[in-house]
């Protein structure tokens, strides 16, 4: 897979199986976006180090990368996340929906806010940046521009088979397995 002259967004691209995203679509050729605000896995507190760290090892292996800290749970931050690929890169060809944070708890102890917190990030991230992302190509396709733009959505088995525990999580990631693009 050769994805030179590509440009890739990832979001929750800091750590775990974003960073993972981040490096390998890198390797394969892409100019990357490493988005991630650098909170908890709870989503509270922010920092720059997670997103540079990973551009800092994009760049050391010769791939080009820019850090972006925007919250994918805020629609105009989510639209800057997507502007950032165009205006660092000139274009955007790929989506990766990947940012996430955790409030385990069981229904009886589970707050209003942990629920919504969760499904902010999770399921209104995804549509969030999903459709700043669409905008993007389909002014561009009516201009002539063609990017054969894909989007790719992390999800979990625990929208699939439930999770103790994490019935906001699993709520979201069902959600996102279910969902067709349109």
């Amino acid at each position: 897979m050769d994805l030179k002259g590509r440009v890739a967004v990832i979001t929750g691209a800091g750590r775990g199986i974003g960073r993972e995203h981040a490096l390998l679509l890198a390797k394969k050729g892409a100019k990357v976006v490493v988005n991630d605000l650098g909170g908890g896995f709870d989503g509270t507190g922010a920092s720059t180090t997670p997103a540079q760290e990973v551009v800092n090892e994009i760049k050391a292996l010769g791939g080009e990368a820019v850090a972006n800290y925007d919250n994918v749970a805020d629609f105009q931050g989510a639209k800057k996340i997507i502007q950032c690929a165009i205006d660092t890169f000139g274009k955007l060809n790929i989506l990766v929906n990947n940012a996430g944070i955790l409030r385990d708890r069981m229904i009886f102890s589970m707050s209003e806010p942990d629920w919504d917190a969760v499904i902010a990030v999770h399921l209104k991230g995804t549509f969030n940046c999903s459709h700043h992302a669409c905008v993007y190509w389909r002014e561009e396709h009516k201009a002539g521009k063609i990017h054969n733009g894909r989007i790719i959505s992390t999800t979990s088995d625990a929208g699939l088979l439930g999770n103790v525990g994490q019935l906001n999580y699993g709520a979201a990631k069902a959600a996102i397995a279910a969902w067709k693009q349109a």
